[in-house]
């Protein structure tokens, strides 16, 4: 099938295959649970039953045996319900919380490895509200809503069984009744699915605005618009908020029409039954047998009428779901990738294209050969390309046309953990996690947690990359030492001092290429200077790629390649390019000044 074509059955019907394929770990669970919803159902059915011989056998034969064994048969009835139920309900949950347990493993999972390209081009907010409010509506759905529905569903055919076991002509007039009711489910389904779509979407816009607006908190006060957020928060929460209202008034008005169908049909059952009744064909005991059950059969189709909007949202948030899971990841499972093994650092760039939208090239025929353990700067302009391009050689993204080698071979023919974890990276903005300062250190390193660390080897290589950053005094000189807490995003730390856990974590690997994106663009000249000297040790031996727009941090390179429009224009050393002239000297005049 061509991709885009398939119905919304097929749709549908896939994605119900899935999600059965996720139960298969828990099979023995849930045969078990249905099993005992069988058993629950079957009891369910009985008491109406019970009418017939209440009516014809005491109140009017006057048994007293009878009596006897009805009472019996009643408290039997609902104690083997209670067992059964508690059963279904403690296995079909064990069952449910544990494939969405997976789920949402997998789908955080998913996201992780996703492309940059896919990550960026998505808002965090929504993305979040995949994993929690999607997530959190499936949860619903398997839990709770599934499993009423295939009970009451049990009930309702096992009820429609026993009607017609007792009068086949009466239960014709029933079967009148539902193509009109089916008709109607139907109707109102489809509704609601588009409407249980809506409510996904508004919420997960609503999550994405509260994300953003304090992902940016800072800016907000700077600026002061606090009462702009509101306004936009409180204006996706009406969006939300008439979602909600439209698929609940579907809801309920289905409801009250599919009862006035009921009534209307329980009337004349009633009324026909009755005359049978008079004329001898059937005993009053059949009639109140089969009334009972007619409004017995009331109460399930009510509750699955009352769970079609949980059904629709549930639907549509595992559409959601298994929409991000076949979004490709970034490194497919591959046979012919090979381990990189321990690198040298050759790094070459033959012929290399890249563009994030079509038509608007980034790097156009880049050329570039970088010897191991070279010290290379990239400059120029904002938006030239310097960033971009190394990012190709951990591969965050893929070249348009041409290849990157790293040791003579193709990036995209490597493993991408054993290849990462010898590419260290600074970049301009730090951002730690929430943690100890060892464990952001270490971060990838260890298992132990956020705090220090068990492995007395480990801490070591901790010290020692504290020390190559000059970091180590200011840590020891903590109340806590390496186990204080930097707090989210290391907002408790200056920014020189996350710039030089930065670079501490990134050289704790030993990596044998470096990569300093902007490193001290944001630190005044003092603290610059300091994470500049952090910056030659950290990159001693190492393969290095050093981006700056203070051209008085890439003197000591070994080369410099100046960047504009995608494309190499200079290259040389600090002293060959200010006497050649050129973009690169009229950038160094423009920062040092008139005095220079």
């Amino acid at each position: 099938m061509i991709p885009g074509t398939e119905s919304q059955g097929d749709r549908r019907g896939t994605m119900l295959y899935r999600l059965l394929i996720c139960t298969a770990p828990y099979r023995f669970s849930l045969i078990w649970a249905v099993l005992f919803m069988f058993a629950s159902s079957g009891l369910n059915v009985l008491p109406p039953w019970l009418f017939k011989g209440v009516v014809d056998d005491v109140l009017i034969s006057r048994n007293l045996m009878s009596l006897n064994l009805i009472c019996l048969a009643v408290v039997g009835i609902f104690a083997g319900k209670a067992v059964t139920t508690y059963w279904q309900q403690v296995l079909m949950n064990r069952v449910g919380q544990s494939v969405v347990m997976d789920l949402r493993v997998l789908l955080y999972d998913h996201m992780q490895r996703m492309s940059l390209r896919t990550l960026y081009a998505s808002r965090v907010g929504e993305l979040m509200s995949r994993i929690t409010g999607d997530v959190a509506t499936l949860q619903n759905l398997v839990t709770s809503t599934a499993v009423d529905l295939v009970l009451n569903g049990m009930t309702f055919l096992g009820m429609f069984a026993f009607i017609l076991y007792i009068n086949w002509r009466l239960t014709l007039l029933i079967v009148l009744v539902l193509p009109a009711v089916a008709w109607m489910l139907s109707f109102a389904a489809r509704r609601l699915r588009r409407a249980g779509h809506n409510v996904q979407e508004r919420l997960a816009d609503l999550t994405a605005i509260a994300q953003e607006a304090f992902s940016a908190i800072r800016v907000v006060r700077s600026f002061a618009t606090e009462d702009q957020e509101r306004e936009r928060f409180a204006r996706g929460n009406i969006k939300n908020f008439h979602a909600l209202l439209q698929a609940v008034s579907i809801q309920a008005f289905l409801a009250g029409v599919i009862e006035v169908f009921m009534i209307c049909a329980l009337a004349v059952v009633f009324w026909f039954g009755g005359r049978s009744v008079i004329s001898g064909s059937l005993s009053p005991g059949e009639l109140v047998s089969f009334i009972g059950y007619i409004a017995f059969m009331v109460q399930p189709i009510r509750s699955i009428m009352n769970h079609m909007n949980s059904i629709q949202t549930g639907l549509a948030a595992a559409e959601r779901i298994f929409a991000m899971l076949d979004v490709p990841i970034e490194e497919p499972a591959r046979s012919q990738h090979v381990d990189p093994g321990r690198l040298r650092g050759e790094v070459v760039f033959e012929g290399v294209r890249f563009s994030y939208m079509e038509g608007q090239e980034i790097l156009r025929g880049i050329d570039l050969r970088v010897s191991p353990g070279e010290r290379v700067a990239l400059v120029g302009p904002t938006g030239s390309g310097k960033s971009t391009l190394v990012d190709l050689i951990p591969r965050f993204y893929d070249p348009t046309e041409g290849r990157v080698l790293l040791d003579g071979r193709d990036v995209r023919t490597l493993l991408l953990a054993p290849l990462r974890r010898q590419i260290g990276i600074v970049p301009q903005e730090c951002v730690l996690m929430r943690g100890s300062v060892a464990f952001n250190i270490a971060y990838g390193l260890t298992e132990d947690g956020p705090g220090l660390f068990r492995d007395a080897a480990l801490m070591d290589k901790v010290r020692d990359a504290a020390r190559v950053a000059d970091i180590a005094g200011f840590i020891e000189a903590l109340p806590d030492g390496y186990a204080t807490e930097v707090g989210e995003r290391g907002v408790t730390l200056s920014g020189g001092q996350r710039q030089r856990i930065a670079i501490a974590r990134a050289i704790i690997r030993d990596p044998r290429i470096l990569i300093l994106d902007e490193a001290t663009s944001s630190l005044d000249l003092a603290v610059e200077r300091q994470v500049q000297e952090a910056m030659d040790r950290a990159m001693a031996g190492r393969t290095s790629f050093v981006i700056a727009h203070r051209l008085s941090t890439v003197r000591s390179a070994d080369r410099i390649l100046v960047l504009k429009d995608g494309a190499f224009v200079q290259e040389g050393t600090h002293d060959m390019l200010l006497k050649s002239g050129g973009l690169y000297a009229e950038l160094y005049r423009l920062q040092s000044g008139p005095s220079e």
